[in-house]
């Protein structure tokens, strides 16, 4: 991808491709708003989903529409970032139209972070209500009910076509509805952001004659229609239900790179699972005085000492780790001016069957980003884990590169936002952070250095329970036991881990895959370049960008080395 053809793009070219971008990035927004919430985008904070598969078919049409247009804007006549553009919006256009093709999410019924009542409480608890408006927070809510009564309608049409739900998906779910059904009604977590505020009884009656009612409906639905028949354990993955191989390996092409087999994906997870079992021998020895990985394993797994005592040390540690990265963040990184990262904690209803932590990037009204981290039940979770994480969530994982992205204005505002849908360049780069944090002398002990490997044997059995339970059918028992032997990872996360990929079919892929894509561009770039390699300019062609696909990543590290 050459960023300097020799003729000039037509302006009616270039006209196009800019209206094309705005349209596509605006309707996708309208059809998930609470995907733009949670990205931080402005300006549907009154809006619901419409979770019906009409909606998605007609979103679908949409989308080919554009890409039909796309199709007529010749990438050849376009130089540099709007080639770019072009490239990605192509990719993106092919992800959304073979995700609702598929439909893998009609049957994925779970208490996980993608499940319908998570997403509706995760965007209502990160909508910026001082900015956005108290009357958009309540026509929000008002649209709830209708929201929920849609999902379990979604539910009941797949499972009519015999793409039923999982049991133990539908089961979490249940005890997850009733544990908020079972909460004060005057204390509902949706009323947070308004408390104190005079329209508080407002939404209260609304929460209360409509929301948990509709909840309470949703709960029933899925408890006495959809799991009599819904699919046992035995029979985990998406393989089992009509449809599911291909839709399985059109998730994996989506969320890594077309192309990319489950099979190929299996075995690099195996390969990768093997290296971190020398890994972990390696610093055992040298930390624990222990040589053998399982005993590594099952000592950091069972040593009460690597405990949290309190929800206050986990944030004291994360706090602390944050401030390393940003004294260090220079010597690595250009200075962008970006904002802000705080931490914050997941709210307990979520944080039964929440990941140890998630990113919400810097939203409108100059808020902050943030690194939500799981701290219920401390004395569950390890010591060593959370450095690693923070790094990967904060600094300098996502909140320097989605945060960096928000700042490239020169770029249509779909490159700017396009985190989600780009999940391997995403979280490969989370987790590139993590090793580069060792580089860096962020950790703070070699028994610190435990939580990233730690993290990367979680990442590299993702890659073979991931196919193991969708294409190859394995039991979800099979997978959690893989997991187990294989990673150091407390019972309760690795039971979230694994539900989470079941309700997720090929997402957890991502990471592993995409984070050795950035490896081998940073092994090439160093040899070509020589002494002329720059890594902070490396490092900028990374996330200086935008997130991408990675085969566009590819083109652009390519044109950046011929360019030095």
């Amino acid at each position: 991808m050459s960023a300097q053809p020799s003729d000039r793009p037509s302006t009616p070219h270039r006209a196009e491709l800019a209206a094309l971008a705005e349209e596509f990035f605006a309707a996708k927004n309208a059809h998930n708003p609470f995907d733009a919430t949670l990205g931080g985008v402005e300006g549907y904070a009154h809006e619901v989903p419409d979770p019906s598969r009409a909606a998605a078919l007609r979103h679908r049409e949409e989308i080919r529409g554009l890409g039909t247009r796309l199709a007529a804007v010749p990438a050849e006549a376009l130089t540099g970032e709007e080639r770019i553009t072009h490239r990605v919006l192509q990719q993106l256009i092919t992800n959304t139209v073979g995700e609702i093709t598929h439909g893998l999410s009609e049957f994925s019924i779970s208490a996980t972070i993608v499940a319908p009542q998570n997403a509706a409480f995760s965007a209502l608890a990160m909508t910026a209500v001082d900015h956005e408006g108290v009357d958009a927070y309540l026509e929000r809510l008002a649209g709830l009910p209708g929201y929920f009564d849609a999902a379990l309608q979604r539910g009941l049409d797949a499972a009519a076509e015999g793409r039923h739900p999982l049991r133990s998906g539908v089961d979490a779910a249940v005890t997850q509805l009733d544990t908020y059904l079972a909460g004060n009604p005057a204390e509902d977590l949706v009323l947070k952001p308004l408390r104190g505020r005079p329209e508080f009884e407002r939404a209260r009656s609304i929460v209360r004659d409509g929301v948990r009612p509709a909840v309470a409906r949703y709960r029933a639905g899925l408890a006495q229609r959809l799991a009599e028949r819904a699919r046992p354990d035995s029979a985990a993955g998406v393989c089992h239900v009509p449809g599911g191989t291909e839709g399985y390996a059109d998730a994996v092409g989506r969320f890594t790179r077309p192309g990319l087999s489950p099979e190929e994906v299996h075995r690099i997870g195996l390969e990768a699972v093997a290296a971190l079992r020398e890994e972990f021998s390696a610093l055992g020895g040298k930390v624990l005085g222990i040589p053998h990985p399982d005993t590594v394993l099952s000592t950091l797994r069972e040593d009460r000492s690597l405990r949290f005592g309190s929800a206050a040390e986990i944030i004291t540690l994360v706090d602390d780790a944050l401030e390393r990265a940003r004294r260090a963040s220079a010597d690595w990184f250009r200075g962008y001016p970006i904002a802000d990262c705080v931490t914050r904690e997941i709210d307990p209803i979520e944080a039964e069957t929440a990941p140890l932590a998630y990113y919400q990037p810097p939203g409108p009204g100059g808020l902050p980003g943030t690194h939500w981290i799981n701290t219920l039940h401390p004395e569950t979770r390890f010591t060593y884990e959370y450095e690693a994480i923070a790094f990967h969530e904060s600094i300098p994982g996502h909140h320097f590169q989605i945060a960096v992205a928000q700042t490239l204005h020169h770029l249509p505002l779909f490159r700017q936002r396009a985190t989600a849908a780009l999940t391997a360049h995403v979280e490969g780069w989370g987790l590139y952070t993590e090793r580069l944090a060792d580089e860096m002398g962020l950790y703070s002990s070699d028994l610190a250095r435990f939580g990233m490997l730690s993290m990367d044997a979680l990442r590299a059995v993702r890659l073979v329970v991931d196919t193991g339970m969708h294409h190859y059918g394995w039991s979800r028992e099979r997978a959690m036991a893989y997991m187990r032997d294989n990673t150091a990872t407390q019972e309760a996360n690795v039971r979230n881990e694994i539900d989470r990929y079941l309700a997720w079919p090929g997402q957890a892929t991502a990471y592993l895959i995409g984070r050795r894509e950035l490896v081998r561009h940073r092994e090439r770039a160093q040899a070509e370049l020589g002494g002329r390699f720059d890594l902070r300019e490396f490092h900028h062609q990374l996330i200086g960008h935008g997130s991408l696909p990675l085969a566009v990543l590819d083109e652009v590290v390519t044109d950046w080395i011929a360019a030095q």
